[in-house]
Formats: C-alpha cells, sequence, structure tokens
C-alpha cells in the first residue's frame, strides 16, 4: 500500500481581507487547494465496486478478440456473393466453437452469433433474410461488405486505457475490464470520514430528553450520507460544549479518520468551541459564504486531518455537506473534483429573490414534470428534507422567477442521495 502526502495546515485561508465569500470563490478554493489524502492498494476487479481507480486501467487482451457474427445467419466473401445462391459448407461456425478451415469462394457457412468469422468470410446475412433448400441458401445479394460482422478489438484494443484514473467503479466499469482480462486494479484506500455532533442541548435516539434539548439529526443524516457517498462512515459520537471535550473528540478522531465532518460550535459565539479549538490549533479559517441556508463554514486542521465544520442547523449542514463536503471529500479520496451541473426544469412556483446570496430551495417533481418547493424556506423545517426529492438552485444575483421559467433543479439521485 502506498502512502498520500499530508494537506498543508493553511490549505483553507482565504485571501487576506475576504469577508462574505460568493459560494463559487469559496467551491474554487477547496478545489485547488486539496489533494488526496488516501494511499492505494490493490484489489480483485470482482470486488471493486465503488472503489476509485488510481492508476489508469489497461486492455489486456481486445474486445472482441477476433472478428465475430453479430447475428445468427450465414457467412461468405462479400466479393463472391453473385446473384445469392450459394451452396452451403459441411459444419458451422458457433460461439467457443470456430469452424476449423476454409470457406472456398462462393460458398457459405451456418454461423451463430458471436461466433468468430472463419477464413474467407466478411459478411454474413441474417438467418431471417434467407430460404434454405438442399444444402443451397437463397438471399436478394443487397448486402454491404461486413455487414453484420464484429471486427477484432471494435470494442476495445489490447493496451488501451479503457478506464481513467479518479473513476468511480461500477458494474459498467467491472463488465469492460472483466472482458478484457484485467483481473486486478490499483485503487484509492476508502476515505475514513468521521461524524461528530457537539452540543449541550445534543441527546441521542432513545435517551430521555428535556423541552430544552433536541435530538441529534445531523450524525445520522451525515453517516448516511458519507455512506452514500462512497467514502467509509465513522460515528464519533456526541462531545458536550466544552473545550476539554471537544478537543478529546477531535484527538480520537484524527487518530482513526482521514477527514472530520462536525456539526454545530461552527460560529464565534461563546460555545462555539470548535472554532476556538481550531483558532487556538492555528488553523481555523471561519468562512462566511453567500449561501442560504448555511452561512458559517469552520474549516481547519487538527493533526494534520481536514475538519470541515457545519453549521448545527439540520437543513443547513444538509446543504452545506452537499454543496462543499461531497466535492471536497472526492478530492481527498482521490476522485477528483466532481460539481454536478443541475437540471434545468420548469417552475411549478414563483418567487422573487434578492442578491447577494445563493439559494438552495427544497423542491420535487410534481407529476407535470415542473419543479415545486416547499411551503415554507424556514431552515428549522427538516420535514422540508424528508419531502423533497431535490433542490432548488437560485444564481447569486437578484431573479423574479414565474411559474413556467426554467430553474436549476438538483435531484438527489444526482448527489447520490
Amino acid at each position: 500500500m502506498t502512502k498520500a502526502p499530508k494537506l498543508a495546515n493553511d490549505c483553507f485561508a482565504l485571501p487576506p481581507g475576504v469577508n462574505w465569500t460568493p459560494v463559487d470563490t469559496a467551491l474554487a478554493h477547496l478545489r485547488d487547494s486539496l489533494s488526496s489524502v488516501v494511499g492505494t492498494e490493490t484489489v480483485q476487479t470482482s470486488a471493486a465496486g465503488g472503489r476509485i481507480l488510481a492508476v489508469d486501467a489497461v486492455a489486456r487482451r481486445s474486445n472482441p478478440p477476433y472478428p465475430n457474427s453479430a447475428v445468427d445467419g450465414y457467412g461468405f466473401a462479400h466479393a463472391h456473393m453473385g446473384d445469392g445462391v450459394m451452396g452451403l459448407v459441411d459444419g458451422r461456425s458457433a460461439a467457443g466453437v470456430p469452424y476449423d478451415g476454409a470457406v472456398p469462394a462462393g460458398m457459405a457457412i451456418r454461423i451463430l452469433t458471436g461466433a468468430e468469422l472463419p477464413e474467407g468470410v466478411d459478411t454474413v446475412i441474417m438467418q431471417e433474410d434467407v430460404s434454405v433448400d438442399d444444402k443451397t441458401v437463397h438471399f436478394e445479394p443487397r448486402l454491404k461488405q461486413g455487414a453484420n460482422c464484429r471486427p477484432k478489438g471494435e470494442d476495445a484494443r489490447k493496451g488501451d486505457v479503457v478506464v481513467r484514473a479518479a473513476t468511480r467503479i461500477g458494474a459498467q466499469e467491472i463488465a469492460l475490464l472483466s472482458a478484457l482480462n484485467v483481473p486486478e486494479l490499483a485503487v484509492y484506500r476508502p476515505l475514513r470520514v468521521g461524524v461528530l455532533s457537539t452540543g449541550d442541548e445534543i441527546r441521542q435516539l432513545g435517551e430521555p430528553a428535556g423541552d430544552h434539548q433536541i435530538y441529534d439529526a445531523n450524525r445520522p443524516m451525515l453517516l448516511e450520507a458519507v455512506k452514500r457517498w462512497g467514502f467509509a462512515p465513522v460515528d464519533l459520537g456526541h462531545a458536550a460544549d466544552t473545550r476539554a471535550a471537544v478537543i478529546g473528540a477531535l484527538d480520537q478522531a484524527a487518530a482513526r479518520c482521514d477527514a472530520i465532518l462536525t456539526s454545530g460550535g461552527a460560529s464565534a459565539g461563546d460555545e462555539d468551541h470548535l472554532s476556538a479549538v481550531l483558532g487556538e490549533s492555528g488553523s481555523l479559517n471561519l468562512w462566511r459564504i453567500a449561501l442560504k441556508p448555511g452561512r458559517p463554514l469552520a474549516l481547519g486542521m487538527w493533526k494534520g486531518v481536514p475538519v470541515f465544520g457545519l453549521p448545527g442547523n439540520p437543513v443547513a449542514a444538509f446543504v452545506t455537506a452537499i454543496v462543499f463536503a461531497r466535492p471536497a471529500l472526492g478530492v481527498l479520496q482521490g476522485r477528483g473534483w466532481n460539481v454536478v451541473k443541475p437540471l434545468m426544469l420548469p417552475a411549478a412556483f414563483g418567487k422573487v429573490k434578492r442578491a447577494g446570496r445563493r439559494e438552495y430551495l427544497r423542491a420535487r417533481l410534481n407529476d407535470a414534470g415542473a419543479v415545486e418547493v416547499f411551503v415554507s424556506e424556514g431552515s428549522g423545517r427538516i420535514s422540508g428534507l424528508a419531502w423533497a426529492d431535490g433542490l432548488v438552485e437560485l444564481p447569486d444575483e437578484a431573479l423574479t422567477i414565474s411559474p413556467g421559467d426554467p430553474v436549476r433543479y438538483l435531484p438527489w439521485a444526482m448527489v447520490d442521495l
């Protein structure tokens, strides 16, 4: 297994004087300042599903490995097709059982789908287009040379790069690589992403809770998102609102994880200990993003491990995780920068938006294929996340939307949720 270099301690630092950061500026900074932090290992191709390819995969044989028939039918040399009446040779060519010999000029041979073209055959006619009697085949002589034939290497040739590094391996890639006799792949080790909740108001599911307390929605939400994004989730539990508790949690996280997601404590209040602790370590970069919902992002390093401090509000944490954490974690994993381009679909709502911030509205498609939005934009309405099947992204500029206008729609499926 190879190791990856560590990130610089100041990788999240913004240029001096930057206060409110546009979304695109923040994303560009993350893209340009991060790199893979995990090593590589070799795995069997059949077990590589979901892994990120570290080195280009090269075909070890051609596909198909020989010229073959695309249909069940009869093969012959096009130059000797004549008037479409040909005698048949004894025998046939079938997949895995090729014809042993050459087909004489002016003769045809029975050939099945996937079978190797014998010497003397460069054209195949479908069996539905012929009639056969007394070892003679009859057809309309209108075929082009090479009809219904697959040349050797039509799909890929030995030595071709067939899957590029940074590709996430799926069933499709496994099929291609298996056909090309690539038994092993160099892949990045799974990125271990720790998820930590902070706050004295937080209670765990099933525990008694007072009216002044809330149940932890962020940690289970983010752990599930991390898993669906193809990373290895690490449950770091909950830290109380004390400096010692946060430091202890970060120390344990740094020993177990390649990246850390936290929620809560990411601003500059009296009980925002995550920001305070990262500030004491000299690595805090408190980004104020021109974004709704989810303005504050506390970014820093803890013992060489990047920390993404997300907002405590579950809706804001969810949106900022999709917009910022997902592509950033992809770079750390070796997948590269992966920002999805939303679909343009008609709006089923109206809205007047002010300039200054990019906005993300919880949304879903209606039966007419238009995008409707949740009844409230309040970031405390977690029910809107379950109601929605995606987000509408509104640009930084002022905008007036009327029903039927095209809007940018980002379905959960496009971000692997």
